[in-house]
């Protein structure tokens, strides 16, 4: 199994991905040969981490706390 990167291009009324041919003969991949593919969308990973995150103070008082330090040196 491989994973690849691609982008979804419009055919006529469907869409499509293109298999890059590296790959194709990494799987040794034949014409009309029924292949499976697990489709999902890339996601941004600082977003997703971001959001998983959690802090003992907040926002404000560590921005209080970092000015406080900048001043005092």
């Amino acid at each position: 199994m491989i994973e690849v990167e691609t982008k979804v291009r419009k055919w006529g009324r469907s869409f499509g991905v293109v298999i890059p041919k590296e790959k194709i003969k990494e799987e040794r991949i034949k014409e009309n040969e029924t292949i499976m593919l697990l489709i999902g969308k890339k996601k941004n990973v600082l977003r997703e981490a971001f959001g998983t995150f959690k802090f003992k103070k907040s926002t404000e008082e560590m921005l209080r706390e970092s000015n406080k330090e900048c001043w005092d040196e």
